[in-house]
């Protein structure tokens, strides 16, 4: 059985984690693949209401094994504590497979992260001080520390030293703080691997050996398109690819085994952190989008920015992602606009645009050009079939389908499990 890959298709928050609570019920498996706990999924059950930074959506769904793919960065502390949080609620948190090649968040990465950030001052990224970037910089520096090396004392300790050797160095004479104890780090990681041993496993093979046995997998991503750190609007972006291609990678499953990649996208458009954002609305619209959308950040209790609906960057996540499918939320919160604007293009130095442009620069000066759609004031958060929608609901989901290039199969017309309507399966 082919894996599904779905992702974030705008600059996260878009509500991927309702869409990969849907698919649980269907699904053996369901896969993060990268980032760590700077990512929030808020997934509603009955009258139930979950927030997930670090563990996959799936381990809502009784049936399904959670699994933290190799591509993830890993804090510990975060981990235990989701785990015990769900554990007190009564889900079963006991099938959760953890890869042992996922890289460890320190101490010293979320040290270095805040102070960095700081020290920025007005050209700061907008992270979320949590150690992913400097995570994935000593993934890449090859100075990280993964999981399996939890259970080996010596290799631990030797490759925390060889970490803090220049890290102590930047922080005492550069940032003028405290240098961290080596052993500090050591013992106390050391007494995470008792309680995670039960966890660790090699995840890309019992992967790969469901799929030979029929099997699906899905894999979620945490983000979105634009914060990807080759795809995205760099710098303004995470430190890891939750593209498509980073699905792959993350998760050791071959690009020859995926056979759909869904996108999620929010019927408008939000953004947290810093970075350009060309629909970005500063009057009553984009605080209404706010209110009624609840936009604020699962992960960063940060209000999002608001804003219309770029079909620009739809089709540039259906480009950079071969989409199959969208998945379309929220387009509950637009009940009640006369009128909505949709952005179709952009105008750079008086030109007209219809792909997102490659040069940083010509992003940043972007202005929207926007087409208006007739708008609708009926409740459609009972709807159960495409054509239980107002006319201009079903217009409007139309002519984004239209201009994103890809069809949209599913619709979320309200936060709850149910409050879907399924178009297309996706399985």
């Amino acid at each position: 059985m082919p894996a599904l890959v779905l992702l974030g298709a705008q600059w996260g928050d878009e509500g991927k984690g309702k869409a990969t609570d849907l698919l649980g019920g269907s699904v053996d498996y369901v896969v993060r693949y990268q980032g760590g706990n700077n990512a929030g999924h808020t997934v509603v059950v009955g009258d139930q209401k979950y927030a997930l930074h670090l563990l996959p959506s799936g381990i809502l769904s009784p049936g399904c094994t959670p699994v933290i793919g190799n591509g993830v960065v890993v804090d510990p502390a975060v981990l235990l504590s989701e785990l015990s949080g769900l554990n007190d609620r009564g889900v079963d948190t006991s099938k959760l497979l953890i890869s042992g090649n996922a890289h460890l968040i320190t101490p010293y990465h979320q040290t270095i992260d805040k102070v960095t950030e700081r020290f920025l001052g007005s050209r700061k990224i907008g992270t979320t001080g949590r150690g992913i970037g400097p995570a994935y910089a000593d993934k890449i520096n090859r100075v990280g520390i993964r999981v399996q090396d939890l259970f080996d004392e010596s290799i631990l300790h030797q490759k925390v030293e060889a970490a803090l050797h220049e890290k102590n160095q930047l922080l005492v004479k550069l940032f003028n703080r405290r240098a961290i104890s080596v052993d500090q780090v050591v013992e106390e990681y050391l007494g995470y691997a008792e309680q995670i041993k039960d966890f660790v496993a090699d995840t890309g093979l019992i992967l790969n050996k469901a799929l030979d046995e029929g099997k699906v997998v899905l894999m979620e991503g945490g983000q979105g398109t634009l914060l990807d750190v080759d795809h995205g609007t760099y710098p303004f972006v995470t430190s890891s690819n939750p593209t498509a291609g980073g699905a792959c990678t993350g998760s050791g499953i071959g690009p020859t085994k995926i056979s759909r990649v869904i996108g999620i996208l929010k019927a408008y458009t939000t953004r947290v952190g810093a970075g350009p954002f060309p629909t970005e609305l500063f009057d009553e619209d984009g605080e209404k989008l706010r209110i009624i959308g609840h936009e604020r950040g699962v992960t960063t209790g940060r209000d999002r920015r608001c804003g219309w609906f770029d079909a620009v960057i739809a089709r540039y996540a259906t480009r950079v992602n071969g989409l199959t499918d969208f998945f379309l939320t929220k387009l509950d919160i637009l009940t009640g606009w006369e009128q909505i604007p949709v952005c179709v293009a952009y105008e750079i130095d008086g030109k007209r645009v219809e792909e997102l442009p490659y040069n940083q620069s010509d992003f940043h000066h972007a202005k929207p050009i926007y087409e208006m759609l007739p708008g609708w004031s009926e409740d459609i958060t009972k709807a159960q079939t495409f054509d239980d929608l107002p006319k201009n609901a079903r217009a409007y989901v139309k002519a984004l389908e239209e201009m994103s290039g890809a069809p949209i199969s599913a619709i979320g017309v309200g936060p709850g499990r149910t409050e879907t309507i399924e178009i297309n399966s996706f399985i």
